[in-house]
């Protein structure tokens, strides 16, 4: 058994790693975009970033040559609508809100996903910890005084679509892969672009904002939600979902680096609490495998015959 457990746990550390590298773009990302709000706004920032990363997904995957069969199309809308949304709503929140809390808002749509998913009692005690940790993010005790309400029901609809952008990311992309998030980002595009352009800022149009624009759409969407979709067809959407709890982590360390937005005492104990509730469920889920079907085989299975 050691040897397949070994195995087992290897075969996940790969979309683990690629999580945590598509996160660090994400939020670098995110911090650059921030930098640009003045010159184009937030939703012009957004349909830029949509529709360069989806110029670069097309030349990358190429994918014109998929087909797609009807049990896939739904799912392939509902993945490209909530990819776009998550987008456009989270550069949105990001005009007013610092970018660690309001990353930490969006995780409740994840975080809720996991919830509805949970079976165990270690499940409900990591999310918990993890919802415990969202509130030392936030400034409760003022009130929510310093976090701008609109905001904050900003970041919460991106969550919700970040929740949306998981279950129907799987069904779309079981059979496709990466490539997936190159037709998912055209039909964001097609919706959300326009509408973000017709409220950019003028300084969209200046060919100077172009070099900063390419290196937004490559760390923002081409690199970090290929990376994504190759670990979500890889792993349970429980795990996926329990493990992107440390995107707020890296959102708040990108937002102290690069745009000096500074944390107190509690929002960094709640950080902690966050990568401890991630460890965790990854750990528990690896180690409860094994034993859950060593007592399904002694029960249902006396017979070893139908064992695969």
């Amino acid at each position: 058994m050691a040897p397949s457990e070994n195995k087992k746990n290897s075969q996940l550390l790969f979309p683990v790693m690629l999580l945590i590298v598509a996160m660090m773009s994400l939020q670098g990302a995110a911090s650059l975009a921030k930098h640009l709000f003045p010159l184009a706004g937030a939703p012009g920032v957004a349909a830029m970033r949509l529709g360069l990363s989806t110029i670069m997904l097309w030349v990358i995957f190429k994918p014109w040559r998929l087909t797609f069969g009807k049990e896939k199309r739904r799912p392939l809308i509902f993945y490209g609508l909530a990819l776009g949304g998550m987008n456009m709503l989270f550069y949105l929140a990001l005009r007013t809100i610092p970018l660690g809390i309001g990353v930490a808002l969006e995780f409740i749509g994840p975080l809720t996903l996991a919830l509805a998913n949970a079976r165990r009692i270690t499940d409900f005690m990591w999310i918990l910890i993890a919802v415990g940790g969202l509130c030392l993010l936030l400034p409760l005790e003022t009130g929510l005084s310093n976090v701008d309400p609109l905001g904050a029901v900003l970041a919460i609809c991106a969550g919700a679509c970040w929740a949306i952008y998981i279950v129907f990311g799987r069904k779309a992309g079981s059979g496709h892969g990466a490539a997936t998030v190159a037709v998912g980002s055209a039909i964001a595009s097609l919706v959300y672009v326009p509408v973000g352009l017709g409220f950019a800022e003028s300084g969209l149009w200046h060919w100077q904002i172009l070099p900063l624009a390419l290196l937004l759409a490559l760390l923002s969407n081409a690199i970090p939600y290929s990376l994504e979709m190759m670990a979500l067809t890889r792993l349970p959407a429980r795990l996926f979902g329990t493990l992107m709890s440390l995107e707020p982590v890296v959102a708040a360390l990108s937002g102290l680096i690069f745009l000096g937005e500074h944390l107190n005492l509690p929002q960094w104990l709640g950080l902690t609490a966050v990568i401890i509730a991630s460890a965790g469920s990854t750990l528990t889920l690896q180690s409860s495998k094994p034993r859950l079907r060593r007592v399904k085989v002694r029960k249902f299975s006396p017979s070893s015959s139908d064992q695969r």
